[in-house]
Protein backbone atom coordinates (compact mmCIF):
# COMPACT_ATOMS: atom_id res chain seq x y z
CA UNK A 1 0.00 0.00 0.00
CA UNK A 2 1.32 3.21 -1.00
CA UNK A 3 2.51 5.58 2.02
CA UNK A 4 0.20 8.73 0.22
CA UNK A 5 -2.10 6.31 2.61
CA UNK A 6 -0.20 7.83 5.64
CA UNK A 7 -0.50 11.26 4.59
CA UNK A 8 -4.25 10.91 3.60
CA UNK A 9 -5.42 9.57 7.23
CA UNK A 10 -3.09 12.09 9.53
CA UNK A 11 -4.05 12.48 12.80
CA UNK A 12 -7.90 13.72 12.38
CA UNK A 13 -8.53 14.52 15.68
CA UNK A 14 -11.03 16.79 15.63
CA UNK A 15 -12.27 19.98 18.26
CA UNK A 16 -15.17 21.88 17.58
CA UNK A 17 -13.89 24.45 20.59
CA UNK A 18 -16.15 27.28 22.24
CA UNK A 19 -15.95 30.84 21.27
CA UNK A 20 -15.31 32.89 23.52
CA UNK A 21 -16.96 34.93 25.88
CA UNK A 22 -20.96 33.50 27.16
CA UNK A 23 -19.71 29.52 26.84
CA UNK A 24 -21.20 27.56 29.67
CA UNK A 25 -19.97 24.67 28.67
CA UNK A 26 -17.12 24.56 26.16
CA UNK A 27 -17.08 21.88 23.36
CA UNK A 28 -14.01 19.99 22.14
CA UNK A 29 -12.88 19.16 18.71
CA UNK A 30 -17.68 3.99 15.60
CA UNK A 31 -21.97 -7.92 16.38
CA UNK A 32 -18.49 -9.84 16.80
CA UNK A 33 -20.03 -11.21 19.93
CA UNK A 34 -18.65 -9.39 22.71
CA UNK A 35 -19.18 -9.56 26.20
CA UNK A 36 -21.75 -7.59 27.44
CA UNK A 37 -24.81 -6.37 30.22
CA UNK A 38 -27.41 -4.23 29.17
CA UNK A 39 -27.51 -5.11 25.97
CA UNK A 40 -25.58 -4.34 22.60
CA UNK A 41 -27.29 -0.85 21.37
CA UNK A 42 -29.45 -0.43 24.11
CA UNK A 43 -30.18 2.85 25.50
CA UNK A 44 -28.35 3.14 28.64
CA UNK A 45 -26.88 -0.19 28.52
CA UNK A 46 -23.12 -0.92 29.40
CA UNK A 47 -20.51 -3.22 27.54
CA UNK A 48 -18.34 -4.31 29.94
CA UNK A 49 -15.11 -6.00 29.54
CA UNK A 50 -14.98 -9.45 30.34
CA UNK A 51 -11.91 -11.36 28.70
CA UNK A 52 -8.28 -10.87 28.17
CA UNK A 53 -7.92 -9.32 25.05
CA UNK A 54 -10.24 -6.69 26.02
CA UNK A 55 -9.75 -3.05 27.42
CA UNK A 56 -12.44 -1.29 29.18
CA UNK A 57 -13.57 2.69 27.61
CA UNK A 58 -15.50 4.93 28.40
CA UNK A 59 -17.03 8.52 27.34
CA UNK A 60 -16.98 10.90 30.24
CA UNK A 61 -16.40 14.44 30.72
CA UNK A 62 -12.49 14.08 30.92
CA UNK A 63 -9.54 13.33 33.20
CA UNK A 64 -9.60 15.76 36.90
CA UNK A 65 -8.15 18.89 36.17
CA UNK A 66 -9.86 19.72 33.12
CA UNK A 67 -11.75 22.82 33.15
CA UNK A 68 -13.83 22.99 29.93
CA UNK A 69 -15.98 19.34 29.99
CA UNK A 70 -15.28 16.78 27.22
CA UNK A 71 -18.22 15.92 24.98
CA UNK A 72 -17.94 13.00 23.22
CA UNK A 73 -14.34 11.58 23.95
CA UNK A 74 -13.94 8.22 24.26
CA UNK A 75 -10.92 7.24 27.43
CA UNK A 76 -8.37 4.60 28.18
CA UNK A 77 -6.63 3.31 30.79
CA UNK A 78 -2.73 2.58 29.32
CA UNK A 79 0.05 1.14 31.80
CA UNK A 80 3.76 2.54 30.97
CA UNK A 81 6.42 0.79 32.39
CA UNK A 82 9.92 1.76 31.45
CA UNK A 83 11.25 -1.37 28.94
CA UNK A 84 12.32 -4.68 30.92
CA UNK A 85 11.24 -3.26 34.16
CA UNK A 86 8.20 -3.31 36.74
CA UNK A 87 8.82 0.26 36.83
CA UNK A 88 5.28 1.47 35.81
CA UNK A 89 2.91 4.17 35.32
CA UNK A 90 -0.97 3.67 34.70
CA UNK A 91 -2.16 6.40 32.90
CA UNK A 92 -5.84 7.28 33.01
CA UNK A 93 -7.69 9.29 29.99
CA UNK A 94 -5.96 8.85 27.12
CA UNK A 95 -8.08 9.19 23.74
CA UNK A 96 -9.18 6.59 22.21
CA UNK A 97 -7.98 7.37 18.22
CA UNK A 98 -9.19 5.37 15.16
CA UNK A 99 -7.87 8.48 13.28
CA UNK A 100 -4.24 8.61 14.19
CA UNK A 101 -1.46 5.96 15.57
CA UNK A 102 0.65 5.51 18.10
CA UNK A 103 0.93 6.64 21.72
CA UNK A 104 1.43 10.17 23.23
CA UNK A 105 1.17 10.82 26.92
CA UNK A 106 1.77 14.28 28.49
CA UNK A 107 5.16 14.76 29.79
CA UNK A 108 3.40 16.76 33.13
CA UNK A 109 1.79 13.00 33.59
CA UNK A 110 4.66 10.74 33.96
CA UNK A 111 6.85 13.37 35.77
CA UNK A 112 8.00 10.09 37.92
CA UNK A 113 8.58 7.53 35.67
CA UNK A 114 12.26 8.28 33.54
CA UNK A 115 11.94 6.47 30.50
CA UNK A 116 14.87 6.12 27.99
CA UNK A 117 15.10 8.87 24.89
CA UNK A 118 15.04 7.43 21.35
CA UNK A 119 18.16 8.88 19.58
CA UNK A 120 19.95 8.81 16.38
CA UNK A 121 22.93 7.46 15.19
CA UNK A 122 24.15 10.57 16.39
CA UNK A 123 23.49 10.53 19.75
CA UNK A 124 20.83 13.02 19.66
CA UNK A 125 17.54 12.65 21.14
CA UNK A 126 14.69 12.69 18.72
CA UNK A 127 11.24 14.71 19.01
CA UNK A 128 7.98 15.22 16.80
CA UNK A 129 5.68 17.76 15.82
CA UNK A 130 2.39 16.34 15.10
CA UNK A 131 -0.12 18.14 13.36
CA UNK A 132 -3.70 17.86 14.83
CA UNK A 133 -6.42 19.66 13.02
CA UNK A 134 -7.04 22.16 15.85
CA UNK A 135 -3.13 21.98 16.97
CA UNK A 136 0.18 20.47 17.07
CA UNK A 137 1.34 18.10 19.94
CA UNK A 138 5.28 18.37 20.50
CA UNK A 139 7.74 16.59 22.13
CA UNK A 140 10.71 14.01 22.65
CA UNK A 141 10.22 10.28 21.32
CA UNK A 142 10.79 8.07 24.16
CA UNK A 143 10.74 3.88 24.43
CA UNK A 144 8.19 2.08 26.92
CA UNK A 145 6.63 -1.40 27.22
CA UNK A 146 2.96 -0.18 27.24
CA UNK A 147 -0.14 -2.29 28.46
CA UNK A 148 -4.10 -2.23 26.97
CA UNK A 149 -5.55 -4.64 29.35
CA UNK A 150 -3.39 -8.14 29.54
CA UNK A 151 -2.12 -7.05 25.71
CA UNK A 152 1.65 -5.82 26.10
CA UNK A 153 3.45 -3.86 23.30
CA UNK A 154 7.28 -4.26 24.22
CA UNK A 155 10.19 -1.50 23.28
CA UNK A 156 7.55 0.64 21.65
CA UNK A 157 8.05 4.03 20.66
CA UNK A 158 5.63 6.76 21.98
CA UNK A 159 5.50 10.69 22.32
CA UNK A 160 6.02 12.41 25.11
CA UNK A 161 3.94 15.60 25.10
CA UNK A 162 5.07 18.49 26.06
CA UNK A 163 8.54 21.14 26.15
CA UNK A 164 10.18 20.22 29.41
CA UNK A 165 12.66 18.41 27.39
CA UNK A 166 13.26 20.44 24.29
CA UNK A 167 11.43 24.00 23.37
CA UNK A 168 9.22 23.77 20.64
CA UNK A 169 10.74 25.38 17.43
CA UNK A 170 9.89 28.02 15.84
CA UNK A 171 9.56 25.88 12.26
CA UNK A 172 6.95 23.81 14.23
CA UNK A 173 3.95 25.29 13.57
CA UNK A 174 0.26 25.45 14.54
CA UNK A 175 -0.87 25.99 18.00
CA UNK A 176 0.90 24.27 20.59
CA UNK A 177 -1.58 21.34 22.34
CA UNK A 178 1.09 20.39 25.09
CA UNK A 179 -1.17 20.67 28.32
CA UNK A 180 -4.30 19.21 30.03
CA UNK A 181 -5.94 22.60 29.11
CA UNK A 182 -5.19 22.70 25.66
CA UNK A 183 -5.72 18.61 24.90
CA UNK A 184 -8.24 18.00 26.82
CA UNK A 185 -6.43 14.80 27.64
CA UNK A 186 -3.65 13.17 29.48
CA UNK A 187 -2.80 11.60 25.88
CA UNK A 188 -3.90 10.12 22.91
CA UNK A 189 -3.82 6.23 21.79
CA UNK A 190 -3.55 5.94 18.37
CA UNK A 191 -4.89 2.67 17.25
CA UNK A 192 -5.97 3.29 13.77
CA UNK A 193 -5.46 1.38 10.59
CA UNK A 194 -1.77 1.96 9.52
CA UNK A 195 1.35 0.88 11.77
CA UNK A 196 3.98 4.04 11.87
CA UNK A 197 2.20 7.61 12.41
CA UNK A 198 4.93 8.51 9.59
CA UNK A 199 6.48 5.58 7.75
CA UNK A 200 8.85 6.18 4.43
CA UNK A 201 8.34 9.67 4.15
CA UNK A 202 9.87 10.57 6.84
CA UNK A 203 12.87 7.80 6.89
CA UNK A 204 13.38 9.78 3.54
CA UNK A 205 16.64 12.38 3.40
CA UNK A 206 14.62 14.47 0.09
CA UNK A 207 12.28 17.06 0.31
CA UNK A 208 9.64 15.06 0.21
CA UNK A 209 10.35 14.65 4.06
CA UNK A 210 7.17 16.22 5.71
CA UNK A 211 9.27 17.64 8.86
CA UNK A 212 7.34 15.66 11.41
CA UNK A 213 10.41 14.30 13.54
CA UNK A 214 13.32 16.23 14.68
CA UNK A 215 16.62 15.97 15.88
CA UNK A 216 17.82 17.48 19.11
CA UNK A 217 21.34 18.77 20.24
CA UNK A 218 19.97 20.56 23.19
CA UNK A 219 17.11 21.56 24.57
CA UNK A 220 16.57 24.34 22.53
CA UNK A 221 18.06 23.15 19.43
CA UNK A 222 16.12 20.61 17.60
CA UNK A 223 16.29 20.71 13.66
CA UNK A 224 13.88 18.16 11.44
CA UNK A 225 15.63 15.59 10.43
CA UNK A 226 14.99 11.79 8.21
CA UNK A 227 13.89 9.23 11.03
CA UNK A 228 13.76 5.41 10.07
CA UNK A 229 10.70 3.52 10.32
CA UNK A 230 11.65 1.49 13.09
CA UNK A 231 12.26 4.50 15.39
CA UNK A 232 8.70 6.15 15.13
CA UNK A 233 5.53 6.49 17.37
CA UNK A 234 3.71 3.00 15.95
CA UNK A 235 0.62 1.98 16.77
CA UNK A 236 0.83 -0.41 19.80
CA UNK A 237 -1.74 -3.02 18.63
CA UNK A 238 0.57 -3.76 15.84
CA UNK A 239 3.45 -4.54 18.27
CA UNK A 240 1.16 -7.45 20.19
CA UNK A 241 2.75 -11.19 19.96
CA UNK A 242 -1.08 -11.86 18.98
CA UNK A 243 -4.55 -10.27 18.58
CA UNK A 244 -2.28 -7.19 16.44
CA UNK A 245 -4.31 -7.19 13.36
CA UNK A 246 -7.32 -4.63 14.32
CA UNK A 247 -9.37 -2.95 17.04
CA UNK A 248 -12.74 -3.48 18.12
CA UNK A 249 -14.94 -0.59 19.42
CA UNK A 250 -18.47 -1.37 21.09
CA UNK A 251 -20.38 1.08 22.55
CA UNK A 252 -24.03 1.18 23.60
CA UNK A 253 -26.40 3.63 21.52
CA UNK A 254 -27.62 6.59 23.70
CA UNK A 255 -30.77 8.58 23.79
CA UNK A 256 -31.76 11.90 22.47
CA UNK A 257 -30.98 13.97 25.84
CA UNK A 258 -27.44 12.36 24.85
CA UNK A 259 -25.59 10.24 28.79
CA UNK A 260 -23.19 11.42 31.25
CA UNK A 261 -21.44 8.42 31.18
CA UNK A 262 -21.34 5.37 28.47
CA UNK A 263 -19.08 2.49 29.40
CA UNK A 264 -17.67 0.32 26.39
CA UNK A 265 -15.17 -1.80 25.36
CA UNK A 266 -11.95 -2.04 22.71
CA UNK A 267 -11.24 -5.23 21.80
CA UNK A 268 -7.74 -6.89 20.25
CA UNK A 269 -7.81 -9.09 16.95
CA UNK A 270 -10.32 -9.59 14.39
CA UNK A 271 -10.39 -13.16 14.00
CA UNK A 272 -8.03 -14.08 15.63
CA UNK A 273 -10.43 -15.29 19.00
CA UNK A 274 -13.98 -16.39 19.97
CA UNK A 275 -14.89 -12.72 20.88
CA UNK A 276 -13.84 -10.82 17.78
CA UNK A 277 -15.16 -12.59 14.80
CA UNK A 278 -16.37 -9.86 11.83
CA UNK A 279 -20.02 -12.03 11.92
CA UNK A 280 -22.29 -10.28 9.35
CA UNK A 281 -20.54 -7.17 9.71
CA UNK A 282 -20.00 -5.22 6.05
CA UNK A 283 -16.65 -4.76 5.22
CA UNK A 284 -15.13 -0.78 3.80
CA UNK A 285 -11.30 -1.35 2.50
CA UNK A 286 -10.00 1.82 2.40
CA UNK A 287 -8.48 3.43 -1.04
CA UNK A 288 -5.10 4.64 -1.15
CA UNK A 289 -6.05 7.82 0.26
CA UNK A 290 -7.14 6.27 3.37
CA UNK A 291 -10.43 7.05 2.87
CA UNK A 292 -14.07 5.63 1.97
CA UNK A 293 -16.66 7.01 0.14
CA UNK A 294 -19.72 8.70 1.58
CA UNK A 295 -22.68 9.10 -0.91
CA UNK A 296 -24.91 11.77 0.81
CA UNK A 297 -28.06 12.26 0.70
CA UNK A 298 -28.72 8.61 -0.03
CA UNK A 299 -28.60 8.40 -3.77
CA UNK A 300 -27.06 12.00 -3.95
CA UNK A 301 -23.72 13.31 -4.37
CA UNK A 302 -20.64 10.95 -3.46
CA UNK A 303 -17.67 12.71 -1.20
CA UNK A 304 -15.08 10.95 0.86
CA UNK A 305 -15.06 10.27 4.72
CA UNK A 306 -13.54 8.32 7.62
CA UNK A 307 -14.49 6.54 10.67
CA UNK A 308 -12.55 8.83 13.72
CA UNK A 309 -13.39 8.12 17.08
CA UNK A 310 -11.07 10.41 17.80
CA UNK A 311 -13.15 13.67 16.31
CA UNK A 312 -15.94 14.28 19.35
CA UNK A 313 -19.01 14.74 16.73
CA UNK A 314 -19.91 13.78 13.32
CA UNK A 315 -18.32 16.64 11.18
CA UNK A 316 -19.60 16.89 7.51
CA UNK A 317 -20.17 19.33 4.30
CA UNK A 318 -21.65 22.78 5.55
CA UNK A 319 -24.40 24.55 6.28
CA UNK A 320 -25.40 25.34 2.66
CA UNK A 321 -25.38 21.97 1.48
CA UNK A 322 -26.88 20.09 4.42
CA UNK A 323 -29.51 22.90 4.97
CA UNK A 324 -28.76 22.43 8.28
CA UNK A 325 -29.01 25.62 10.47
CA UNK A 326 -25.80 26.85 13.04
CA UNK A 327 -26.20 27.86 16.57
CA UNK A 328 -25.74 31.00 17.78
CA UNK A 329 -24.48 32.39 20.83
CA UNK A 330 -23.15 30.08 23.72
CA UNK A 331 -19.84 29.61 22.50
CA UNK A 332 -21.53 27.17 19.86
CA UNK A 333 -21.42 29.45 16.72
CA UNK A 334 -19.19 25.94 15.12
CA UNK A 335 -21.96 23.46 15.55
CA UNK A 336 -25.19 22.59 13.89
CA UNK A 337 -28.17 23.59 15.57
CA UNK A 338 -31.52 22.37 13.66
CA UNK A 339 -34.59 23.23 15.28
CA UNK A 340 -35.24 19.86 16.47
CA UNK A 341 -33.39 16.20 16.23
CA UNK A 342 -33.02 15.39 12.27
CA UNK A 343 -32.63 11.96 11.15
CA UNK A 344 -30.53 11.95 7.70
CA UNK A 345 -29.61 9.20 5.59
CA UNK A 346 -26.27 8.43 3.66
CA UNK A 347 -24.22 5.70 2.01
CA UNK A 348 -20.68 4.43 2.95
CA UNK A 349 -19.07 2.69 0.07
CA UNK A 350 -15.62 1.61 -0.51
CA UNK A 351 -13.36 0.31 -3.10
CA UNK A 352 -14.39 -3.23 -2.88
CA UNK A 353 -17.82 -2.59 -3.99
CA UNK A 354 -19.06 -3.05 -0.29
CA UNK A 355 -21.72 -0.53 0.15
CA UNK A 356 -23.83 0.01 3.42
CA UNK A 357 -26.86 2.90 4.14
CA UNK A 358 -26.98 4.65 7.57
CA UNK A 359 -29.34 7.20 9.43
CA UNK A 360 -27.39 9.15 11.63
CA UNK A 361 -28.87 12.27 14.37
CA UNK A 362 -28.18 15.53 14.40
CA UNK A 363 -29.09 17.30 17.50
CA UNK A 364 -29.20 21.14 18.54
CA UNK A 365 -26.12 21.59 20.23
CA UNK A 366 -27.68 24.52 22.38
CA UNK A 367 -29.62 21.38 23.86
CA UNK A 368 -26.46 19.63 25.68
CA UNK A 369 -26.90 19.70 29.11
CA UNK A 370 -23.68 20.55 31.80
CA UNK A 371 -23.78 16.98 32.72
CA UNK A 372 -23.98 15.22 29.03
CA UNK A 373 -20.30 13.68 28.21
CA UNK A 374 -21.71 11.84 24.91
CA UNK A 375 -24.26 13.65 22.40
CA UNK A 376 -25.37 13.80 18.88
CA UNK A 377 -23.11 16.62 18.35
CA UNK A 378 -22.34 17.62 14.59
CA UNK A 379 -20.52 20.52 12.61
CA UNK A 380 -19.41 21.51 9.46
CA UNK A 381 -16.60 20.09 7.86
CA UNK A 382 -13.42 22.59 7.94
CA UNK A 383 -12.50 24.34 5.21
CA UNK A 384 -15.23 22.31 3.21
CA UNK A 385 -15.56 23.52 0.34
CA UNK A 386 -12.06 24.38 -0.41
CA UNK A 387 -10.00 22.14 0.60
CA UNK A 388 -10.43 18.76 -1.86
CA UNK A 389 -7.58 16.75 -0.41
CA UNK A 390 -8.67 15.93 2.93
CA UNK A 391 -12.12 13.96 3.62
CA UNK A 392 -15.51 15.80 3.22
CA UNK A 393 -17.02 13.46 6.15
CA UNK A 394 -15.43 13.13 9.34
CA UNK A 395 -17.91 10.39 11.31
CA UNK A 396 -16.83 11.10 14.81
CA UNK A 397 -17.23 9.05 18.32
CA UNK A 398 -21.33 9.75 17.82
CA UNK A 399 -21.41 7.34 14.99
CA UNK A 400 -20.22 4.74 16.81
CA UNK A 401 -22.32 5.39 19.92
CA UNK A 402 -25.12 1.73 19.12
CA UNK A 403 -22.52 -0.21 16.44
CA UNK A 404 -19.56 -2.34 16.76
CA UNK A 405 -16.64 -0.44 14.64
CA UNK A 406 -14.08 -2.98 13.32
CA UNK A 407 -10.52 -0.85 12.42
CA UNK A 408 -8.22 -3.33 10.34
CA UNK A 409 -4.38 -2.31 10.14
CA UNK A 410 -2.00 -2.54 7.38
CA UNK A 411 0.16 -6.00 6.20
CA UNK A 412 -1.45 -7.63 9.30
CA UNK A 413 -2.74 -10.48 7.76
CA UNK A 414 -6.49 -9.07 7.40
CA UNK A 415 -8.48 -10.09 4.13
CA UNK A 416 -8.96 -6.76 2.40
CA UNK A 417 -7.12 -4.97 4.82
CA UNK A 418 -6.75 -1.95 5.81
CA UNK A 419 -10.46 -1.72 6.35
CA UNK A 420 -13.00 -0.39 8.65
CA UNK A 421 -15.99 -2.71 9.04
CA UNK A 422 -19.26 -2.24 11.37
Amino acid sequence: MSRSFTAAVWLALLCQCGDGAGTTFPLRGGGGGLGQTGGSGGVGGSVVATDPNMLAVVVDQGPPGLIDPYINGLFASVKICVPGTTTCQIVDHLLVDTGSYGVRVLESVLQNLALPAVTNASGQGLAECVPFIVGTAWGPVALADVTLGNELAQNLSIQLIGERTYTMPADCTGTPNTDLQALGSNGVLGVGPLVQDCGAACASTSRSNPGVYYACSSAQSCAIAAVPVTQQVSNPVAAFPVDNNGVIIQLPAIGASGAPLVQGVLTFGIGTQTNNGLGSATVLALDWTGNISTTFPVGGTTYTGILDSGSNGLFFLDTATTNLKMCTGKGLSTWYCPASTTNLGATLSSVNGASTTIVFSVANALRVSASAAAFDMAGPMPNFPYDTTDPSFDWGLPFFYGRTVYTAIEGKGTPAGPYFAF
